[in-house]
């Protein structure tokens, strides 16, 4: 199991990044030739809608892979390792149960728009893959979460990143 979590780690490691690295570029392309040449690159707004989104939801099982969300700890030091663990696990299953709703929306949402043929305005690119790429990385970061409820949290990684 902890070879196939590396290897979506970096596989979704990858996909964000090749993403972000392609929103830098359609937009250098696009502020170029909006002040450049008055001529900005059309469907350059859609093509970063469409990045953004599929940026957002393939990060999400990253950070919930690494333990990453955000987090209120002004209890914890009166806590006992054993109810610190219990609240741990108590969120992996809240994350889980609710991430797996939200999956299970947007799918259904992801069908109808592939149904009526939902396209964007300028380029015309089809909405619904954007769609099931968003339900996929939804469900996915779910099952993470359904992992790390039996993956006990170690105590370095509950205290957060720390800077050398």
């Amino acid at each position: 199991m902890n070879e196939l979590a590396k290897t979506l780690e970096k596989l979704l490691g990858v996909i964000s990044a090749v993403v972000l690295f392609g929103m830098m570029i359609i937009t250098a392309v696009d502020v170029f030739g909006r002040y450049v040449l008055n001529q900005p690159l059309p469907g350059g707004f859609e093509i970063t809608e469409m990045a953004l989104a599929v940026l957002i939801y393939a990060a999400l099982p990253l950070v919930s892979m690494r333990r990453e969300h955000i987090v209120i700890d002004t209890l914890d030091s009166l806590m006992s390792p054993g109810v610190k663990a219990f609240f741990n696990q108590l969120s992996d299953l809240i994350c889980c149960l609710t991430l797996s709703g939200i999956g299970y929306l947007i799918f259904r949402r992801a069908a109808r728009v592939a149904e009526y043929g939902d396209t964007t305005n300028v380029l015309k690119w089809p909405l619904a893959p954007v769609a099931y790429i968003m339900g996929a990385m939804i469900c996915i970061a779910a099952i993470t979460h359904l992992v790390l409820i039996f993956v006990p949290q170690r105590e370095s990684d509950a205290l957060g990143p720390t800077t050398t």
